[in-house]
């Protein structure tokens, strides 16, 4: 008996110990997001979701239904090498319904949702939503979330009209929002009113799943005069705080959840941290002053988080050139709570002055909860300085495991020459403690920079930067020239290295030219960035999410071209998944996994998720 007691304490205190490994983050369900896409007149490339809570043996059969036809299976045998067919010989003039069943254990399932192709549809590597931009507006950044419970993703858009970059004065249009099913479908509209600026670094939304009850909100920074989807007004419509130059330095600021069923506002709570002393954010540059004219305090940052391992949380920041502020809320039963407050407060402090345009969040110290790493520091889940590096601000960060060799996540950067400092233009450290382990381009003022797994012929991330000059490995070797472009990054073709994105086409590294969206365009200027590129439908590939020259539609394109690797959508990986929020904070970056994927990868992880069934 004393033996068989010592046994039972053991394994109860084996489990509360082990039990922070195994918690399951809350995410949405999914459906298999299948897609039909014309390659030409009979043949039809086929893609849909592996989901990261299938088992490993599953397989599929895929059926087409042709007009009122009785469905076909199209596949001999199962299909368990990978997510995707290439469907010959399909008759063009008639309508075309795709759908598959999983197999499990020698036993169909339920099917997925059909997706239909009308009769003579164009050949296009697209789908089209048509929307209700406003006279003088521009589609700019989105993001996804399920907004209904129907587990397929609907779309947020920002509309923009004239903006204005904090450093410049003159009067901005209201922001907007608008949502929209993927079907075009229009949802809602969000206009924040005269009080919030348009600009690059004011407004960041966070579309996600909050309260756990498989429907995503959105989250963003409100003022007096927003309209929410419903009509209904968030404090004072009379109220105009702009000053002569355009600038919105006084009054009230807010921040607020709105439904992403219907756009309205939920809960409003004052904004964490306030303005206070304008002055204290920052110089405006090499002279050392203060600045107020509004440039510093205004520079905003956003992202989601799982702070406690189970639920997401949201993390709204102002600052990263002096004063840096990180304010974590929580959205539980309808109940807007702040969690923790992270201030650097002055410049005394060596976590001032380290953050970027950007940020990313990833779980660094493998404890289950996420930590932000805020360009050149990083902050705990508890809301706590891990460590800061030093390396100060900069205008692109990448993280993920960049190198295999090494245990854990790391960081690349770039950093710019600001308040007469001088250190590494590009550097690689250690996600989880700081260490620096690469750096180059000494006292450089660098811009651009990108590290992911580009070569096909080599294990690891590969990195390069404006003016590097070549491209170089992760310990930092250089093994080939510069690519085309320092702007973004697309898994697209068929094997695991990741393609070059820039513009509006989709680039090999030492290759051809895989795509060009035609009669498309990307956003931000020369940062050439798109509305979104995310895993939201068929199999691991990435959408790329553009505008139509006339602003009238989003195009959102995805591959037709066959793989014969099968992994679980990109989008049940939570590091993943948390960069779809933060793609459209500030200087948009591309999403990374929270493991090497890239040739040589071993078998992706298990995700520790659980999937939560829609409160209808």
């Amino acid at each position: 008996m004393k033996t068989k007691t010592i046994v039972i304490l053991c394994f109860i205190v084996s489990f509360f110990v082990s039990a922070p490994l195994f918690a399951q983050r809350q995410m949405e369900k999914l459906g298999r997001g299948l897609v039909a896409i014309r390659q030409n007149t009979d043949s039809v490339y086929i893609g849909w979701r592996m989901l990261g809570t299938d088992p490993d043996d599953i397989a599929f059969n895929l059926y087409r239904k042709t007009g009122n036809g009785a469905a076909v299976k199209l596949n001999r045998e199962p299909i368990s090498e990978s997510t995707n067919f290439i469907d010959r010989g399909v008759k063009f003039d008639l309508q075309n319904s795709y759908f598959v069943k999983p197999i499990l254990n020698g036993h169909e399932l339920e099917a997925s949702k059909s997706f239909t192709l009308a009769a003579k549809s164009p050949i296009e590597q697209y789908l089209t939503i048509p929307l209700k931009t406003p006279a003088g507006y521009t589609p700019n950044d989105a993001s996804v979330g399920d907004l209904d419970g129907d587990g397929e993703y609907e779309i947020v858009l920002h509309q923009t009209g004239r903006g204005r970059d904090n450093s410049s004065n003159g009067l901005t249009d209201p922001p907007i929002f608008q949502a929209y099913k993927l079907d075009g479908t229009f949802l809602w509209e969000i206009n924040l009113g005269k009080n919030i600026r348009e600009g690059a670094h004011y407004t960041q939304f966070m579309v996600y799943d909050l309260d756990g009850d498989g429907i995503a909100e959105m989250v963003c920074k409100t003022a007096d005069g927003t309209v929410d989807g419903k009509g209904k007004v968030i404090g004072d419509s009379t109220k105009d705080w702009r000053n002569q130059n355009g600038k919105i330095l006084d009054g009230p600021e807010f921040l607020t959840v709105f439904s992403g069923k219907t756009g309205e506002a939920l809960a409003t709570a004052d904004y964490i941290p306030a303005r206070g002393d304008i002055g204290a954010w920052g110089g405006k540059g090499g002279n050392g002053k203060n600045d107020n004219t509004g440039n510093r305090v205004d520079r905003f940052n956003a992202c989601v988080a799982y702070l406690d391992g189970v639920h997401p949380s949201v993390v709204m920041c102002r600052g990263y050139y002096g004063r840096t502020v990180l304010a974590a809320w929580d959205w539980r039963k309808g109940k807007l709570t702040s969690r923790w407050v992270f201030d650097s407060k002055d410049g005394k402090n060596p976590f001032s002055g380290q953050g970027n345009h950007n940020l990313t969040v990833a779980d660094v110290d493998e404890d289950g909860k996420d930590e932000i790493i805020y360009g050149s520091m990083c902050v705990d889940d508890n809301g706590k300085g891990l460590y800061t590096t030093g390396l100060r601000h900069g205008d692109a960060i990448h993280v993920s495991d960049l190198d295999p060799e090494h245990p854990g996540l790391e960081v690349f950067g770039v950093h710019e020459i600001e308040e007469g400092t001088k250190g590494p233009g590009a550097a690689v450290y250690d996600a989880r403690t700081g260490e620096i382990l690469w750096k180059g381009s000494q006292d450089e003022d660098v811009g651009r920079g990108v590290a992911d797994n580009i070569d096909n012929t080599r294990l690891g991330a590969q990195m390069w930067w404006s003016g590097s000059n070549g491209l170089y490995d992760i310990k930092g070797s250089r093994i080939g020239n510069q690519p085309r472009s320092t702007n973004f990054l697309i898994y697209w073709d068929g094997d695991l290295s990741r393609e070059l994105l820039d513009g509006n086409h989709i680039d090999k590294y030492n290759g051809g030219r895989l795509f060009t969206a035609d009669g498309a365009v990307a956003n931000n200027g020369t940062k050439s960035t798109p509305a979104l590129s995310a895993d939201i439908f068929g199999d691991w590939r990435e959408e790329l999410i553009l505008r139509s020259y006339d602003n009238q539609s989003l195009r959102i394109y995805s591959t037709t071209i066959p793989t014969t690797h099968r992994n679980y959508t990109l989008m049940h990986d939570p590091q993943y998944r948390l960069s779809i929020p933060w793609q459209n904070d500030g200087y948009n970056q591309p999403p990374h996994t929270g493991f090497y994927f890239g040739f040589g990868m071993k078998k992706a992880p298990k995700p520790r998720i659980i999937l939560i069934e829609p409160k209808k």
